[in-house]
């Protein structure tokens, strides 16, 4: 994919770091931001010293650690702010296998910051688990939710011939898919503002998505799910892909669930949604505890942990 010629200079400026970053081998696997606090909390880590300081631990740096090329990159691209007496980077770049994606800087309090981390790797495990039994039944894919484009890219590697549809409601996850795509190089994704499956039409083979699953007070797009306890997101996603898949096609669903007394609501709202022989589909804890961070917040007090769970439905007829 290349980059509109209507794009902003920004635009072409941020897609240049990153082919510069990938040339130099640069390499960073991001961490939830409760470990991330933490590292970069560590005696001696206030100030960066290398480019993964830079652009993976998101810390200050002096103008000298970088060259003057990277630094004109970086103002060109809009990116390069003052912190004190040294500056920072508005944006991290984080790799998944030789995938390099760009996605908002730490702290992500912005309400329409990008997110990339641990539920990352583990979606996208999830989608090469099936596109390794069923890259050919992939003629129509989206991305729901899209973020920094992950699920997009695998699905558009994996499936070339496929057209595959990156959708959002945040601009800013929109604009860093399309340069995360045409650093990936791949030309078989078109990126589009959507609410949900609002704003595009047809049906789909494959429909992946990775909802925020939190109930976050301050509303942030990327985090916040809705509903009293984040689950919200999730079953419109469900619902709204009950219509829009077709014979066959198959919705690929990682979340997150509260789990209150050992209930799992979201499982037994999904048996009511998913009952009868019109569907077929698995649901699975990937992970049964992640995020333990979150239990000190309020809303949260009657929570004993928060489970990822990867749900896939197929319809049969």
């Amino acid at each position: 994919m290349m980059l509109d010629p209507r794009q902003t200079e920004a635009d072409q400026a941020l897609l240049l770091l990153g082919q510069r970053l990938r040339a130099d081998g640069y390499r960073f696997t991001c961490v939830t931001p409760a470990t991330h606090a933490r590292v970069n909390a560590r005696e001696g880590s206030a100030q960066a010293k290398n480019l993964r300081d830079v652009f993976g631990w998101s810390r200050p740096f002096a103008t000298g650690l970088l060259s003057a090329d990277e630094l004109q990159l970086l103002e060109r691209a809009q990116v390069l702010v003052p912190h004190g007496e040294l500056l920072a980077s508005t944006v991290r770049w984080s790799s998944l296998d030789e995938l390099l994606l760009v996605h908002s800087a730490f702290p992500t309090d912005a309400s329409d910051a990008v997110f990339f981390g641990p539920d990352s790797y583990r979606f996208a495990q999830v989608i090469h688990d099936y596109l390794q039994h069923n890259p050919t039944r992939v003629e129509h894919a989206v991305d729901i939710g899209c973020g920094s484009g992950i699920g997009a890219l695998l699905i558009a590697r994996a499936a070339q011939h496929a057209q595959v549809s990156a959708v959002d409601i945040n601009p800013l996850a929109l604009r860093y898919t399309a340069i995360n795509a045409a650093l990936a190089g791949v030309s078989n994704v078109s990126v589009e503002p959507s609410d949900l499956l609002d704003g595009i039409t047809g049906t789909f083979d494959l429909i992946v998505a990775n909802p925020p699953y939190m109930f976050d007070r301050s509303a942030r797009t990327y985090r916040h799910g809705g509903g009293a306890l984040g689950a919200e997101l999730s079953l419109r996603i469900i619902e709204q892909a009950r219509e829009r898949l077709s014979r066959h096609g198959t919705l690929l669903l990682y979340t997150g669930v509260a789990i209150v007394d050992g209930r799992d609501a979201l499982l037994e709202a999904i048996r009511l949604r998913l009952a009868g022989p019109e569907w077929a589909w698995v649901y699975r804890e990937i992970d049964p505890d992640v995020f333990g961070e979150q239990l000190a917040e309020p809303g949260y007090e009657q929570v004993e942990r928060i489970a990822a769970v990867a749900l896939t439905v197929t319809r049969n007829r």
